[in-house]
């Protein structure tokens, strides 16, 4: 698809399964509200302020990411919020869920007794040699695979108190954990990490899927995904190099609004919402990003879908009017749909590696 001067939409081929099932509301409960991202009668609400919100925009846009080298970074989605960054030959993994399997969350039989578990041949044909291991918060679909990947590749992990401890009693070495608040900025020696407080998505009832905090080891080992909560949720900011660029990595559709303001990232890569509790999540969050050159939505797939296919859409996630309101309100960015089969360059342009040459690329 040619892009456009100001924006453009990259999206995969592959067809979208459309519209609400009635029985997503489980899943509702636990990725957000199973309502629409903009109710009927109100998907135009937010124009009043257009013609400001254009030309704030485009400027700050504008100004940012001129003459950087982008050349030694690249992108791969994992599916869900996650992410591979190579940095010349240095990878970074952001909350890698690559085993997806099945818990009745997409059928409407979800089941939070479903064991934990992992397949290492799926986790290694992605992952690549890790040195460090970003996690947004403690729930499976983030969590699930870390704790293999970590005993095994010796990956340094970043996380919260909660996510140190369900580490530790699931087997890895207290000393490869930082456990981190929000706040911090850690030099990995050229690689550069951000760490920003930030919110779980809600429900419509403005409540929290399985919330809670580990300040201790859990009295048991975790063996089912309902022995991992929340935890409280980091978002992070990572910079390749001096010139970058840079990436807002968010692991769930909420944020603090103050948190946030002056990271000015090249690339966000933000959760896609399944309802309206957050009040005014997209333009609100644009803004205080300063309008990123480039916006990825994330976490609108059907995570129990094995990534050797295209991606399955999530029918409660609505993905389109996601893309409408990151067009309203920063008309200068330019959108891309990811896929799980695409290598993207420091600019989330496809480059010409492509993940489906087999594993371990």
């Amino acid at each position: 698809m040619t892009h456009q001067d100001t924006r453009a939409t990259d999206r995969p081929d592959a067809p979208f399964r459309r519209g609400l099932d009635r029985r997503t509301v489980l899943r509702g409960a636990a990725l957000g509200a199973a309502t629409p991202l903009i109710p009927a009668g109100t998907a135009t609400a937010a124009t009043a302020t257009t013609a400001t919100a254009t030309a704030t925009a485009t400027a700050a846009t504008a100004a940012r990411g001129s003459g950087r080298a982008t050349g030694s970074a690249s992108w791969r989605w994992l599916g869900t919020a996650g992410w591979r960054i190579d940095v010349g030959d240095r990878t970074v993994l952001f909350d890698p869920y690559l085993t997806r399997f099945p818990t009745g969350l997409f059928d409407g039989a979800f089941d939070p007794g479903t064991r934990l578990r992992t397949r290492p041949e799926v986790v290694a044909a992605h992952i690549g040699r890790p040195e460090l291991v970003l996690v947004s918060h403690s729930h499976w679909d983030h969590l699930g695979d870390v704790p293999h990947i970590a005993r095994t590749t010796g990956a340094h992990v970043v996380g919260t108190e909660t996510t140190y401890h369900l580490l530790v009693a699931l087997g890895v070495d207290a000393g490869q954990i930082s456990v981190v608040k929000g706040g911090e900025v850690l030099d990995f020696g050229g690689i550069t990490v951000e760490v920003v407080p930030s919110l779980h998505s809600r429900n419509k009832k403005c409540a929290y899927f399985a919330p809670g905090t580990l300040n201790a080891p859990p009295a048991t080992t975790p063996s089912s995904i309902a022995d991992l909560p929340e935890g409280d949720t980091l978002a992070f900011q990572v910079t390749a190099g001096d010139s970058g660029p840079s990436a807002f990595l968010m692991g769930a559709s909420d944020f603090s609004e103050r948190a946030v303001r002056g990271l000015r990232p090249d690339l966000a890569m933000i959760a896609v919402p399944a309802g309206t509790a957050t009040h005014r999540y997209v333009p609100r969050l644009l803004r205080a990003l300063d309008h990123p050159g480039v916006v990825v939505p994330v976490h609108w797939d059907n995570f129990e879908v094995p990534l050797s296919g295209s991606p399955v859409r999530d029918p409660s996630m609505d993905l389109e009017a996601f893309l409408t309101q990151v067009e309203k309100a920063s008309p200068a960015t330019r959108t891309v749909v990811p896929d799980y089969r695409t290598v993207y360059d420091g600019d989330m342009r496809p480059g010409s590696d492509r993940r489906d040459k087999g594993p371990g690329t």
